[in-house]
């Protein structure tokens, strides 16, 4: 089948080292007409991890989203998931018919605060069989480098789901099997705001010790959350849960972590935007969060200090020390 990837991000280059690696062909759509013709005259994405040698040969690249959804059967999609609906807007639900969806997307859709794939779902009546997610733990700069990492993949429908494995499973990437798409796609939102909290506490001089504290409560936060906007039985200590988290609040990879520590610094969210150049999801994640979760009035003390540091324009100190005795 016909393998397509959406996006011209860090993350989609990654995906695009994977799938190259194991594949003869595969269809590329990126916004940028930069990108493309980077990729094909020099066989690196010139604005995103550009060190990462691609197999140009095997990709067909195209700055027309129709043509590549109408030439691929299986279509991963790596849009921020701020920019998924605008990208989205001249493509009807008959493009889609047939198709598998493949969200790797970890993010909510702000304009309906949805998960991906919800929104694919609703949207263009994908049905629930045809669609999945993959997830981390995972950082686009070690795939890039082909350094060993495991990822989930998670369908309602268990063919499906193997299905994405055998598609990524390469030398360096090796699979999980997972039925829970949705607790996986809340978790990956979820991961993104308690990194960049953690980030906020890194910049404030907060220390290990004190951001083990805050991981230690993130994950029970994140639990109560996903046990409560989407109850199933589930593992919280495995690695697309747990793991994830670790990663993106701990390493020097993470842009939410990044973001994080800038306004930790004193940074303004424009100004840290825009020095970054790159899409933090958490600035966003924190925002859908504080919006779901007004219908599971779960308590995320964490989670809500980073809503009103973003989009209160509350002191960070002030909110973090409202934390302190509300940790355990």
């Amino acid at each position: 089948m016909n393998i397509a990837v959406f996006g011209g991000g860090s993350w989609a280059t990654a995906i695009i080292k994977i799938l190259t690696s194991t594949h003869d062909k595969i269809y590329w759509w990126v916004r940028e007409t930069e990108i493309k013709s980077g990729v094909e005259t020099e066989g690196y994405n010139p604005l995103y991890l550009s060190y990462c040698e691609l197999e140009k040969q095997k990709l067909v690249i195209s700055n027309d989203i129709h043509e590549i959804i109408s030439d691929a059967d299986i279509l991963f999609f790596v849009i921020p998931a701020a920019f998924l609906e605008v990208s989205l807007e001249n493509v009807n639900k008959e493009e889609f018919k047939n198709k598998k969806i493949v969200s790797a997307i970890k993010g909510i859709v702000p304009s309906s605060n949805e998960i991906v794939s919800d929104f694919f779902n609703k949207r263009f009546d994908i049905p629930l069989t045809s669609l999945g997610v993959i997830s981390g733990p995972s950082h686009a700069e070690e795939i890039a480098a082909e350094r060993l990492t495991y990822l989930t993949c998670a369908s309602d429908n268990e063919v499906f789901a193997k299905e994405i494995s055998e598609i990524i499973n390469c030398k360096f990437v090796k699979t999980v099997i997972s039925d829970d798409i949705a607790g996986i796609e809340y978790g990956a939102v979820m991961k993104n705001i308690y990194a960049l909290a953690a980030g906020i506490a890194k910049g404030m001089g907060y220390g290990d010790n004190f951001v083990a504290v805050l991981i230690s409560n993130a994950i029970q936060e994140t639990e109560c959350f996903l046990q409560n906007i989407a109850p199933k039985q589930r593992d919280i200590k495995r690695l697309v849960y747990l793991g994830d988290l670790l990663v993106t609040a701990y390493s020097q990879h993470s842009r939410n972590r990044t973001f994080g520590q800038m306004i930790g610094q004193g940074y303004s969210v424009q100004s840290a935007q825009l020095e970054m150049k790159m899409i933090a999801e958490g600035y966003y994640s924190a925002k859908c969060i504080h919006d779901a979760n007004k219908q599971c009035a779960c308590t995320l003390s964490i989670a809500e200090a980073v809503y009103n540091i973003l989009y209160g324009k509350k002191n960070p100190k002030k909110e973090f020390s409202r934390l302190l005795d509300k940790f355990c």
